[in-house]
């Protein structure tokens, strides 16, 4: 059995960690963290995983998770980079579900996040935990970088028509909707549900943290510069993100289905639905699946992709477990073969 910690297990991501690896055959939930409800039992908090999780909450310290071979860090900007260089030295591996290493460039780094980056010589050894991309180099990994839930619809998404060279480069458009459990649990007036439900509009349209993370990962695909607009929106339902993606074809006599089909044929996680179909998000809801879609409207020179995840899963713990399934050698899809909620 692997021991794992998990650092910061009260918020969304963190339970949603915990509900995945309660039934992992292979863990073994050592210390969950939390600074607010320290001693409390975790099956209190959460009585959804009453007779899974035996853990109570502790600080979070490095003295707690030294002895975790695998720790995840499910907390808020900042905190995983303050912790890390030190547990990594005591020989533990680690799974950050922030932004803390997504990005390779300190200055950049500080511009988006407003605080020099606290070990910037980690940002270039960070393995992107995007694994239909980097698998081979997560498996040797000592520092995962899982990716954000908006840049993961937005680049499995895309990444067929880039690596084809299928489509220009210059003006790619993610145009986004996520529930409101993407914000985190926190107390915040917008995203009461008197407040958030009943409406439907974007946010953050000039400057949203994920648009760095969604280009620099596009033009990793690409191999030169991408031009990319993002506008994320926000609609009141609790999980899911649909992005609906355009880019201009560079060739009108391409099999757009099979490029989409050819590139996820071997990718369990990653489900190409047929000609003419359209995903939804409540198809996806609870599983680690990214469900896409695409369109060419009216044989035009516009491609639409369409791409739904479950943000709480395969944008963010599902996805964290799948990495770590594969940097301990496991079978990439233990602990999550869970089918989508339906209704």
């Amino acid at each position: 059995m692997i021991e794992v910690g998990i650092v910061g297990g009260t918020g969304y991501t963190g339970v949603e960690l915990l509900r995945i690896l309660a039934l992992h055959p292979e863990v073994r939930i050592r210390v969950v963290t939390s600074r607010g409800d320290v001693g409390k039992a975790v099956a209190d908090a959460y009585p959804n995983l009453r007779g899974y999780v035996d853990a109570r909450f502790v600080e979070p310290s490095i003295e707690a998770l030294i002895e975790c071979e695998v720790v995840f860090f499910a907390t808020p900007n900042g905190t995983a980079m303050r912790m890390a260089p030190v547990l990594l030295d005591r020989g533990s591996r680690l799974i950050d579900l922030a932004a803390d290493f997504r990005l390779r460039d300190p200055t950049v780094w500080e511009s988006w996040y407003g605080e020099p980056h606290a070990c910037p010589d980690l940002l270039t050894e960070a393995v992107y935990g995007l694994p239909e991309v980097y698998r081979e180099r997560i498996r040797s990994a000592r520092l995962i970088a899982c990716p954000g839930c908006y840049p993961t619809a937005v680049q499995l998404g895309l990444l067929p028509l880039i690596e084809a060279k299928a489509v220009r480069l210059d003006h790619l458009i993610a145009d986004v909707k996520s529930g409101v459990s993407g914000a985190g649990r926190k107390a915040e007036i917008p995203l009461l549900m008197s407040e958030a439900g009943e409406g439907f509009k974007a946010y953050n349209v000039p400057r949203h943290r994920h648009w760095p993370e969604i280009k620099q990962g596009l033009q990793d695909f690409a191999g030169e510069a991408v031009g990319l607009t993002f506008v994320p929106h926000l609609v009141p339902m609790i999980r899911g993100i649909h992005a609906t993606l355009y880019a201009e074809l560079c060739d009108d006599s391409i099999d757009l289905q099979q490029v989409f089909a050819q590139r996820f044929a071997h990718e369990s996680f990653v489900d190409v639905l047929p000609g003419g179909c359209h995903p939804d998000t409540r198809n996806v809801r609870g599983s680690n699946r990214c469900q896409v879609a695409v369109h060419r409207p009216l044989s035009g020179r516009t491609v639409v992709v369409l791409s739904v995840i479950d943000n709480l899963v395969k944008g963010a713990a599902g996805q964290a477990v799948q990495c770590f399934n594969i940097m301990s050698g496991l079978d990439e899809g233990s602990g999550l073969q869970s089918v989508g909620l339906y209704p």
